[in-house]
């Protein structure tokens, strides 16, 4: 089982779309209010389709309960990350070992092997990626460093975790729409009791921007859950890494944030690590 040209088109595209709600975050002057705006804004509009489309069956319901308790943590070490560094550096950070580790895990928990031309293809995306985040200079960012790469093992464990509850559920729509349901509360009340003055306030003047964020978190994350029912987890999770690309070009024209040779350089790896993917 391998990727297919219609799955790469689309993990592409879910790439891209999650690319631009961090980017959406990153320019916003609360980044923890906003990440806790935009993942409530996806439970509303993940309704109407968990009572169109049901609930999953019980026996996945543990895995989305572990994968919220997961989701919490990432949200923190998301805000963290992007308040503390650049776009360009956070991002490639958390997503740029993460793959490695996905496939491990995939391995391992759900026994997947990678060929070798998929480990190149995994090996080449991380190693772009990271090239993309130490262009940004990491010694000078050491909070953004920490959290990003604490966040890269919190988005290693819920991409297995979820893979695997989106398999056994049978029905990967189900598994969505039940987890941005439920995902977007947990944070979104820690957020709330610790920033009660603050809350509504910011919410009026932020949700048309944030509803935008909050339809590219949904539809970039159904669409990679989609993908790893039809293809090995660990090349849809490396590919679907290519979003550090769209990030660092999102960052460089919207929040004028630096092109280097470094990140030229990041960026040709990624498209040849995608291409090694493709025929792996």
């Amino acid at each position: 089982m391998g990727i297919t040209w219609p799955v790469l088109a689309l993990v592409l595209t879910g790439a891209l779309l999650h690319a631009s709600w961090n980017a959406l975050v990153k320019s916003s002057s609360d980044k923890t209010l906003d990440t806790a705006l935009i993942h409530v804004l996806c439970s509303l509009l993940a309704l109407p389709a968990l009572l169109v489309l049901g609930l999953p069956p019980l026996h996945v319901w543990p895995y989305v309960l572990a994968s919220l308790v997961i989701h919490v943590g990432y949200y923190f070490a998301l805000a963290g990350a992007l308040k503390h560094g650049e776009l360009g550096l956070a991002y490639p950070l958390m997503r740029g070992t993460a793959p490695l580790l996905v496939a491990i895990g995939s391995f391992v928990f759900l026994g997947e092997a990678v060929r070798p031309l998929g480990w190149l293809g995994i090996v080449m995306v991380c190693a772009g990626v990271l090239m993309l985040g130490m262009s940004a200079g990491l010694l000078k960012h050491r909070k953004a460093v920490l959290f990003a790469l604490s966040n890269a093992v919190l988005i290693a464990i819920y991409t297995v975790v979820d893979a695997q509850g989106a398999r056994l559920s049978g029905h990967v729509g189900q598994y969505v729409a039940l987890l941005f349901v439920l995902d977007g509360w947990p944070f979104a009340a820690l957020v709330y009791l610790q920033r009660k003055g603050q809350v509504w306030q910011y919410a009026r003047a932020r949700w048309p921007l944030a509803t935008f964020g909050a339809l590219a978190s949904l539809g970039s994350y159904s669409i990679a859950l989609w993908a790893m029912t039809v293809a090995p987890v660990a090349l849809v999770a490396a590919l679907r890494e290519t979003s550090v690309l769209f990030a660092v070009i999102l960052g460089a024209w919207l929040l004028r944030e630096r092109w280097t040779r470094w990140r030229v350089i990041g960026a040709s790896t990624i498209v040849c690590g995608v291409v090694a993917l493709r025929l792996g």
